[in-house]
């Protein structure tokens, strides 16, 4: 009788046991929007800055720049998209209105705009023509509207938060369909702002009452998602870096309310309460705007690549900018090296090795038919593999069927159900054996891991850690090309020249009167002696191969092998002259605010400018914001040449040049008003002048 009554109970249970199994896993914390979710498979797309600043060689403008200086007159917002388009971005962000306040759209709200400038007899639209081109080009179109105006009179006061929301109200309805309103986290400081000249601070938490904006810009475009630096929670967020890089852990969460560390926006809050994916912004050259000397120092193709592995491949967003020469068109060297990362990208993930081969997993939920290992290799993201529930290790193999090179591995989650993987590896089953290849912690959306060449006939995914049932709705196994990375050349202090190749095997040819430089140029076979201006251009050659890397392109103005640092430890000092931005001096810091750097130059110069590169380290403290130049011929009387701010230097703390009216000079002072963190620390990684 108990038999029979125990049997009973296995035939009433084990249907809705089977048919438990096969459902859907149940959704794990946050997940995105709609929104989020098309933002997010876009993976890449461009920036585009362009302003008055464009035309005054300045990385922001303060406000009074004369709008008749804006007359782009091979303006082609045609050419833009396409370059973008062949690059095989997925839209444009166009910088409507930076820091400087001029608009590039006839607002009805301001004079200061392209309505009153020479360039087409302001009749002419920027913004327009761009919404044009993205049309015709199937790209979407993004809107950039700086918080911050050095212009307008009525900054920080109640009513330009009317004028702020109007501005962008004309933007957000008379250009079509907007996927994204990004919002500069710059607020407040120094400013024209309408002639007053001064100094002008708010509370960014508050000003912009951002509940309100946000309620308009959802109104106006349901369909698009807000990025946000400035204090509040936007559905995308900054990743505390314009290097061009994510943190190798990448959680889409953080806390809707709250404090947010720098910590939180380089690697996402694993138990954060809301959905709050990376963007990773970056630009081609050093700066966002024009600069005709960076012309030398557009990202090569191994830089781009890095960049695209560290920003879509930690499962974030690339956001690449292209500054726009005043002429209106993006440069030669920019579009060159834009195409070739897109042609690069496109065949480095054309082949996947993995799909549609025999995969077996050591748990599937259900019967396998559909949730089984299969489903993370059949190209289909609407389909993924899962484990029953309750289970957070699991692993995954994919038989290639014959020995196959790869070095490339591309895993994505489901993440419709939320991001669950914390720590993963990949293994290789390489002459019978298995050996663990690379490793990783979290997923999301995509996850691309590089490492060296294997040949193996099996891989295996591990996932080694999960917040619950890990759901993988992608696989991918690559064999890239070998990309050879380009030399870098420094100069020391004495004028010796080093070029230090990026592996041991490349061979480096180099040139030193400016002209390109092939394997029939001089071979480098050690650091060499020179002497006064020197532009040096190098490449690294594969023997084997007869390939060769991008050129490298360096200028360096005249040796420092006669200069002292004065009132200090010259031992200490002398790393700021040795050519090496990893060396760093730090000034005492019992010294107050401001800080003087005193160089002697040896001798008497006509300078036109200097430079000044800040410690390199990531957040490293001690890098000047605001400064003072001043020149002498006696060490005792000082003539001030230049007073500035470099601009963004916080984030983005690539080396600032600053350019003034030809004085003769034996000294120099770099005075240090204020530096990013607001105490006395004063750090320099190298200091130069410019030579007329």
């Amino acid at each position: 009788m108990n038999r029979f009554f125990l049997w009973g109970i296995v035939l009433c249970l084990t249907p809705a046991v089977f048919c438990k199994a096969q459902t859907a896993p149940k959704p794990v914390g946050p997940l995105p929007s709609s929104n989020q979710m098309r933002w997010q498979q876009m993976e890449s797309y461009a920036f585009v800055h362009f302003s008055l600043n464009t035309y005054t060689d300045q990385s922001w403008g303060f406000g009074n720049e004369d709008v008749k200086l804006f007359n782009p007159k091979e303006l082609d917002c045609r050419q833009w998209a396409r370059i973008c388009k062949e690059a095989g971005m997925k839209g444009i962000i166009i910088t409507a209105k930076h820091h400087c306040g001029f608009c590039l759209w006839p607002s009805k709200y301001t004079a200061y705009s392209v309505e009153n400038a020479p360039w087409k007899n302001g009749k002419g639209d920027v913004v327009r023509e761009m919404a044009d081109a993205c049309k015709e080009y199937g790209l979407k179109l993004g809107i950039y509207l700086s918080p911050w105006d050095r212009n307008s009179a009525d900054y920080g006061k109640p009513e330009y938060i009317t004028y702020f929301r109007n501005q962008l109200t004309e933007l957000l309805t008379n250009y079509g369909s907007i996927f994204e309103v990004w919002f500069d986290g710059a607020n407040g400081g120094s400013g024209y702002y309408g002639g007053a000249n001064e100094t002008r601070t708010i509370d960014r938490t508050t000003y912009y009452d951002w509940k309100n904006t946000y309620a308009l810009i959802h109104k106006l475009q349901p369909d698009c998602v807000i990025w946000n630096d400035g204090g509040d929670r936007g559905d995308l967020r900054w990743v505390g870096t314009e290097a061009g890089f994510v943190g190798e852990t990448n959680w889409s969460l953080l806390n809707a309310t709250g404090e947010v560390t720098w910590n939180m926006l380089h690697y996402g809050l694993e138990n954060g309460n809301a959905w709050v994916a990376a963007e990773v912004n970056t630009s081609i050259r050093p700066e966002w705007f024009y600069h005709p000397g960076e012309d030398g120092k557009v990202k090569t193709l191994p830089q781009l690549m890095d960049t695209y592995y560290h920003s879509v491949g930690r499962n974030a967003t690339l956001l690449l900018n292209f500054p726009i020469m005043p002429n209106g068109l993006i440069n030669k060297r920019d579009e060159k090296a834009a195409l070739e990362f897109g042609k690069t990208v496109k065949e480095t993930f054309a082949v996947d090795l993995a799909k549609m081969k025999q995969a077996t997993a050591s748990d599937i939920r259900g019967n396998g038919k559909k949730f089984g290992a299969d489903k993370a290799v059949d190209n289909n993201n609407d389909t993924y593999w899962a484990p029953n529930d309750d289970i957070t290790t699991a692993s995954l193999t994919i038989d290639l069927g014959k020995p196959t090179s790869f070095n490339r591995f591309l895993v994505q989650e489901y993440i419709p159900l939320g991001q669950r993987v914390k720590s993963f590896t990949v293994e290789a089953l390489v002459g019978g054996n298995w050996k663990e290849v690379a490793n990783a912690t979290t997923i999301g959306y995509k996850r691309i891991l590089v490492f060296q060449t294997v040949r193996a006939t099996k891989v295996r995914l591990k996932i080694t850690g999960s917040k619950s049932t890990p759901l993988i709705s992608n696989i991918g196994v690559y064999d890239a090309k070998q990309i050879l990375t380009a030399p870098a050349v420094i100069r020391d202090q004495s004028g010796k020249v080093m070029i230090i190749p990026a592996d041991k095997e490349s061979l480096i040819y180099y040139t030193l009167d400016g002209s390109v430089p092939t394997t029939s140029s001089k071979k480098y076979a050690g650091p060499f002696q020179t002497d006064g201006k020197l532009n040096v251009k190098a490449i690294a050659c594969d023997a084997s191969t007869g390939k060769s890397s991008p050129e490298v392109d360096e200028k360096f103005d005249l040796p420092r092998k006669d200069w002292r640092i004065l009132g200090v430890d010259e031992e200490k000092a002398k790393a700021i002259l040795d050519g090496d931005p990893a060396t760093v001096w730090h000034q005492s810091q019992d010294k107050k605010m401001p800080v003087d750097l005193v160089i002697d130059l040896g001798k008497e110069e006509s300078l036109v400018g200097f430079t000044y590169l800040p410690d390199q380290a990531l957040w490293n403290p001690g890098i000047i914001t605001k400064y003072q130049f001043y020149v002498s011929q006696d060490n005792v009387t000082w003539k001030l040449v230049d007073e500035d701010e470099f601009s963004n230097i916080k984030n983005n703390p690539v080396i600032q040049t600053k350019k003034f009216a030809t004085q003769k000079a034996r000294y120099i002072k770099l005075r240090a008003l204020k530096n990013t963190e607001g105490n006395d620390n004063t750090g320099y990684a190298e200091v130069n002048v410019i030579t007329n």
